[in-house]
């Protein structure tokens, strides 16, 4: 039986990025910008803020303080704080969660590496028919997503194999940092351009005369899948966090970075949109269709520039899956670590092959083969259905009765504090959100995705 022992992150600032690259990923590049147009702009901002800090903080500290308290993978951390009560499944939920989302969201990371390939040889280059045809072959093409999957995975199991000090902290601190500089790089070109303004405007003046009760509940559950909460990823980081780390201050700075990247990604891609009278609640499709025909006709008088900025698109798309990537793989290779007993390498090494299986099923599901589709709906819609709409509301709801009221108030309080080290001015009005405003809040996007309400 191989002897393990339990890491941790060696530095604040690995903490941060670490935690930070787990909930920056295509929710904040790719979906917070299209869910913005379809709402008016500025004013869903302004609820996505608010839901930050009402729902996905209070929802944050929760899954550090069960991870740091248990020091254990998230299957095992629900368990031994419960004392091995019927909790543990709500850890097993995220695991299995983690794992499923991993395998599907491989197969979108392979795609942004995939136009990375097409910018470099000149592929993103025609009319805006040219574009959709383009992504639509792609997709539907049995093999080229497979290899493209494959790497990405590849990449994902060197860093995860070479642990959380060596691998996960080194690769945070030099993509996060190189993730924000492009950021901020495509952010000036477009803002540059004329016309910019309109979009800037678009992005930065509220409406709200379009404001509805859909406005409010779309920011709530933006604010949810944007953190990667439930999906075990920040409560297995958390296991690595040493008893010094400030868990409140953690989950301001996490949710800073989370709404300036996704504020930030918004500023990249409307100006430019509105430049070349592009709608800009364009859809899921915006980035791989939409996009690549903005910034073509955006810097066509330019020689070079759209080339070059659809490049450094493309690698901040894929930096920004790598690191959600790699913190939903830890949290399957935390789990076969510690509870079957086998190393690292191996235990990496299993998670690894299983996803890639999982995505090999889910992409060929995309490509037309209709034995791949159960209830009508293809393996990848599935998984995305299951554990988006199903799986993460109910493993942050039951996360949150059971901080909230089945785990001791001072076990809570403890952590929360660090023993009484830290201030505790606004355990209250956590605890208070824990027991009563995120339930409330999750069970209202839960129903609200069912149209129930």
């Amino acid at each position: 039986m191989a002897q393990i022992e339990r890491a941790n992150f060696g530095s604040r600032i690995g903490v941060i990025l670490a935690t930070a690259g787990s909930a920056v990923g295509l929710g904040n590049v790719w979906r917070f910008p299209y869910m913005a147009g379809e709402n008016g702009g500025a004013a869903f901002i302004l609820f996505y803020i608010l839901c930050v800090v009402l729902l996905g903080l209070p929802c944050i500290i929760n899954e550090f303080i069960i991870g740091r308290h248990s020091q254990a993978n998230t299957a095992r951390a629900y368990s031994t704080i419960s004392g091995g009560s019927a909790w543990k499944y709500v850890g097993y939920l995220g695991v299995l969660t983690g794992f499923l989302i991993t395998g599907y969201y491989a197969v979108v990371s392979g795609w942004c590496l995939q136009y990375i390939y097409a910018s470099l040889v000149g592929h993103l280059s025609g009319d805006a028919d040219y574009f959709k045809q383009y992504f639509v072959s792609f997709a539907n093409d049995p093999v080229k997503p497979l290899i493209w999957t494959a790497l990405m995975l590849g990449l994902t199991h060197f860093v995860i194999v070479h642990g959380v000090r060596n691998g996960i902290e080194r690769a945070s601190k030099m993509m996060m940092p190189t993730l924000f500089i492009l950021l901020l790089v495509i952010v000036v070109c477009s803002c540059m351009l004329p016309g910019a303004g309109k979009g800037i405007e678009f992005l930065f003046k509220p409406d709200f005369s379009k404001v509805n009760g859909d406005v409010f509940l779309g920011a709530l559950g933006q604010s949810f899948y944007s953190l990667s909460l439930g999906m075990g990823c920040l409560c297995t980081y958390a296991s690595y966090f040493n008893r010094q780390t400030d868990l409140s201050r953690s989950a301001w700075q996490i949710g800073i970075i989370d709404s300036l990247i996704a504020i930030l990604a918004g500023l990249m891609i409307f100006p430019a949109a509105f430049s070349v009278g592009v709608s800009p609640d364009s859809g899921p499709s915006l980035i791989f269709i939409t996009l690549p025909n903005v910034f073509q006709n955006a810097f066509a008088q330019v020689p070079m520039v759209g080339y070059i900025v659809a490049l450094l698109f493309y690698g901040l798309l894929s930096l920004a899956a790598l690191t959600s990537l790699i913190s939903l793989h830890e949290v399957s290779t935390a789990f076969f670590h510690e509870e079957m007993h086998v190393t690292r390498k191996q235990a990496s090494s299993t998670v690894t092959i299983l996803c890639l299986i999982v995505g090999i099923f889910c992409s060929l599901s995309l490509g037309g083969y209709q034995g791949l589709k159960v209830f009508g709906m293809t393996l990848f819609d599935l998984f995305d259905f299951v554990t988006g709409q199903i799986f993460l509301p109910i493993g942050g709801f039951f996360t949150c009765l059971f901080v909230g009221w089945a785990l001791p108030h001072k076990l809570v309080k403890d952590e929360f504090t660090n023993w009484g080290t830290l201030r505790s001015r606004f355990f209250h009005l956590y605890i208070f959100c824990v027991k009563y405003v995120c339930p409330i809040c999750i069970m209202m996007i839960f129903l609200h995705q069912f149209g129930i309400i």
